[in-house]
């Protein structure tokens, strides 16, 4: 079985079709985000803070990091951003021991995060544009990262479910060129709007299932792009989950701090079996009964967290380096 590893100083998580699914929050990120960019540019980081710990506490096994702020005093990311990176790295794996995502499009953010995260991170991302393949996997190799492999190429997104499995394959084709092993490649098969293709869904799940079993990775997806543009989309997020990992999907890029969500999440880790004895399914349980209460999810959660934090644990993909 395909097993990909990202570590922090303390904790190892390993992405894999006998794991439990693996959640990578998002909320760090100010794209979309102006008040969390314009403190980002202020040097205020309280709100990331906040949704570190709170994504963590809600079930995130691993932060996904973008540093990605246009700054109003300078516009050029590629002086801004690195300095911001290895920043917020340094205060997020400070704050919590799960392992980092290193996020961004400019290549010298992705080598000072690469540089300041402690442990293995896992490398958001590279494409199959060749300018990308040739600045990124030599960082890949480099670190010796895990890396998330975008199906586009030079000709953009393909709504061809073939011609993005093509470009999943030359990307292996090309890290394994750089020594890089088809166990450190995370692929994501880039999900389509389902209100603007119906076959969106069912395209993804086969798309998965064919990555799984022909070129054996693990994959990922930014989980709320099938609902956008939709209302209630949490109840579409929810339904899709659970269907994605039932077709061999082995990561998210999502939102944790969202109780439908991590409900889906939660149950089908015991249906496929990844919950032994169901114990975390009933840790959740508890969760969703002090919501029911009155509490909010991010509250309930920490206070789970709280009670088994010198007895729990997070799952088989997790566990704690010996001293």
């Amino acid at each position: 079985m395909t097993r990909t590893t990202v570590e922090s100083r303390a904790r190892t998580v390993t992405i894999g079709f006998d794991e439990p699914f693996c959640v990578i929050g998002e909320r760090i990120n100010p794209t979309g985000r102006k008040k969390l960019a314009a403190q980002l540019e202020a040097g205020d980081f309280s709100t990331v803070e906040t949704d570190a710990l709170e994504q963590v506490a809600c079930g995130a096994m691993v932060l996904d990091i973008n540093a990605g702020v246009v700054y109003n005093s300078n516009p050029n990311p590629n002086e801004t951003e690195p300095p911001l990176m290895e920043r917020v790295v340094g205060l997020v794996q400070g704050l919590v021991d799960v392992p980092l995502c290193i996020d961004s499009s400019v290549p010298a953010a992705l080598e000072a995060g690469l540089a300041t995260a402690e442990g293995r991170p896992l490398l958001n991302s590279v494409t199959g544009e060749e300018e990308r393949l040739e600045t990124v996997l030599p960082l890949v190799k480099k670190y010796n990262v895990p890396v998330v492999a975008i199906s586009s190429d030079d000709t953009g997104i393909s709504e061809d479910p073939d011609v993005r499995f093509d470009v999943a394959r030359r990307i292996v084709e090309r890290a394994a060129d750089h020594g890089i092993p088809a166990h450190d490649i995370v692929v994501d098969p880039l999900v389509m709007p389902v209100g603007a293709m119906g076959s969106a869904g069912r395209q993804v799940f086969a798309l998965v299932r064919r990555l799984r079993d022909e070129l054996g990775v693990n994959t990922t997806c930014g989980a709320s792009n099938i609902s956008f543009g939709l209302p209630n989309r949490h109840g579409i997020n929810a339904a899709f989950l659970p269907m994605a990992i039932g077709a061999g999907m082995t990561s998210a890029i999502m939102n944790p701090l969202r109780p439908a969500e991590m409900e889906a999440i939660r149950a089908a880790n015991f249906l496929m079996n990844h919950d032994p004895n169901g114990a975390e399914w009933i840790r959740f349980s508890r969760v969703l009964d002090a919501v029911r209460e009155g509490k909010e999810f991010a509250e309930a959660s920490r206070e789970a967290a709280a009670d088994g934090a010198t007895g729990g644990r997070s799952g088989r993909g997790a566990r704690r380096r010996r001293a």
